[in-house]
């Protein structure tokens, strides 16, 4: 046998050849053809036409069931896997058509049987059960084969294996060069590097020297990786001392000293692409109320400013009548003392009782305009107080989603650390969903923000209504949702996932006399002991993202 080439190569050459010379596919022509490919004594030819008929027949259908399972994939048996095995079965059984024929056909099942219902299907029913490549084979060959080599987990690639090998190294190389890109190119010629590296090792086979070179590229690698890993961690410190400097810039110290203390705990528990998106969020919310807090400051300022104009001016004119009124008396009392007669006293004391009463009325008008004045500046002190109460509040204790009215991410937060002691205790396990509502912004595009308020209302009281007493939903922020599930096994939380993806889609709501059709998509995880919360939630965000891109209102699984 040629042992340069694999046995696979082989029998697809062997399969050729008599495509090639138009003979019919039987045991017999198989096993002449297969013997020529492999340079060895090819085999008699046989006697009975009847019986090469039938054969060819047989063959022919297992040939086709070969080629039709070497097209499906499978859990155990890869294609590398099947590869192999074929040559395994057509080395071990050329000296008996019958058995080959047998041994093919037990192989095909054991493919099918892993290979899930669809494969299952393909099968013949009255062929016997296969299974695992461990399960297929006597005792004898597995212990022989490479595949109790594989499925022992060696240290090291069995060098018997060079078929499954490129494959596996494809998707290594794929995998490095794939944590290696990065938006803004850095990278790129260690990548052409391993690019050129995996060809020529690939073309050329393996050497010390290309070992050699392989290494290097791979330390090039873990360095550059290493230093983005040191990138993340000063982003992380940035971002906490950008949320400690609230509190110096804020006018409320003691709001902005909540928003940061939040901030800091959800950076604390590792940055990752969904911390830092919680933060980002946080500040945008922040700068927004800071901004209307300011704004209704600086309405209030300007009001306090005209009024305190206008009281002076006010008292400006009262003072301007006060003094002419002041001067005026002293000429009414040297009027009185020359008074000659009645008339001229009572024409002075006219005049005098006018002036009075002129200036009492205006003092009167002053007054009142003062009083107005002052009620509506302490009206605005009043509202600035309110609107500063309402921010603290909402800072440092409403654990309630104002809209949808349920659990904020503090009250998230309070429940998870509750049933985090409790499945510590009785060794449980806790399921985390992370919800994401699909095509949320052309809803609020298309509709404007009092739809997506409505659709954003409408999936919290869905989910909430269809939950266990014993689980949470919470609103993280924007229209996304976490369900929090105690005690519930992965696969149990990925179907109630699913049952409320169909419950929602039996649930429109009617915004302005039109119905919206709302779908979300999902990923559920289990929480990992000793892990934070948010590291759990950025485990789900990778199963979401995978929702989204793979058609949404789907539920994906991160294990």
């Amino acid at each position: 046998m040629d042992s340069r080439r694999p046995a696979a190569q082989i029998a697809k050459e062997a399969l050729r050849r008599l495509a090639q010379a138009q003979q019919e596919p039987t045991p017999e022509n198989f096993a002449r053809a297969y013997a020529q490919e492999s340079g060895q004594e090819p085999p008699p030819a046989p006697a009975s036409p009847k019986a090469d008929r039938a054969q060819a027949e047989q063959m022919a259908q297992t040939i086709d069931k070969l080629m039709r399972g070497l097209e499906r994939g499978g859990r155990s048996w890869t294609l590398a896997r099947k590869k192999d095995g074929v040559a395994r079965v057509l080395s071990a059984n050329r000296s008996d058509p019958q058995r080959l024929l047998t041994r093919l056909s037990q192989l095909i099942t054991s493919w099918d049987s892993d290979g899930g219902p669809a494969a299952k299907a393909g099968g013949d029913a009255h062929e016997e059960p296969g299974g695992t490549p461990s399960q297929f084979f006597e005792p004898e060959e597995f212990a022989s084969s490479r595949f109790a080599e594989e499925f022992a987990a060696p240290a090291e690639p069995p060098p018997s294996a060079p078929s499954v090998w490129p494959e596996i190294e494809t998707h290594l190389h794929g995998t490095v060069t794939h944590a290696l890109r990065n938006p803004i190119g850095h990278g790129q010629d260690l990548i052409a590097d391993l690019d050129a590296a995996q060809r020529e090792l690939l073309a050329q086979g393996a050497t010390p020297e290309r070992a050699e070179q392989m290494l290097a590229l791979c330390q090039r690698a873990r360095h550059m990786l290493d230093h983005r890993q040191h990138l993340f961690a000063e982003l992380g410190v940035l971002c906490r001392e950008l949320s400690a400097s609230i509190v110096e810039l804020a006018e409320d110290d003691s709001w902005a000293r909540g928003q940061a203390s939040v901030m800091n705990d959800t950076l604390n528990q590792g940055l990752s692409g969904r911390g830092v998106r919680t933060v980002s969020e946080m500040l945008l919310g922040t700068r927004t109320r800071q901004r209307a807090l300011r704004d209704e400051r600086s309405r209030a300022r300007e009001s306090l400013k005209l009024l305190i104009t206008r009281m002076l001016a006010e008292l400006g004119e009262l003072g301007r009548h006060t003094d002419r009124f002041q001067n005026n008396v002293g000429r009414y009392a040297e009027a009185v003392e020359k008074a000659d007669s009645l008339e001229s006293l009572a024409g002075t004391v006219r005049e005098m009782v006018e002036e009075s009463r002129s200036v009492q009325s205006l003092v009167h008008q002053t007054q009142e305009r003062l009083t107005l004045e002052h009620d509506r500046a302490t009206e605005l002190a009043v509202k600035v107080t309110r609107l500063e109460d309402e921010l603290r509040k909402l800072s440092n204790e409403v654990q309630t989603d104002q809209l949808t009215q349920i659990a904020n991410r503090r009250g998230l937060i309070a429940a998870f650390d509750t049933e985090q002691a409790k499945a510590g205790r009785d060794q449980t396990r806790i399921a985390l969903a992370l919800l994401d509502i699909d095509n949320f912004k052309k809803l609020n595009d298309t509709l404007g923000h009092a739809a997506g308020d409505v659709a954003l209302k409408s999936l919290a009281a869905l989910v909430q209504q269809s939950l266990r007493p014993g689980d949470l939903v919470a609103r993280y922020g924007g229209e996304e949702f976490v369900l929090l599930l105690p005690a519930t096994p992965l696969d149990e939380a990925q179907r109630v996932l699913q049952r409320l993806q169909r419950e929602l889609t039996k649930s429109l709501f009617s915004h302005e006399g039109r119905e919206v059709f709302v779908t979300f998509s999902a990923g559920v995880t289990l929480y990992r002991s000793g892990e934070t919360l948010e590291a759990a939630l950025d485990r789900a965000d990778v199963a979401l993202y995978e929702a989204k891109h793979t058609g949404k209102n789907r539920a994906c699984v991160a294990p």
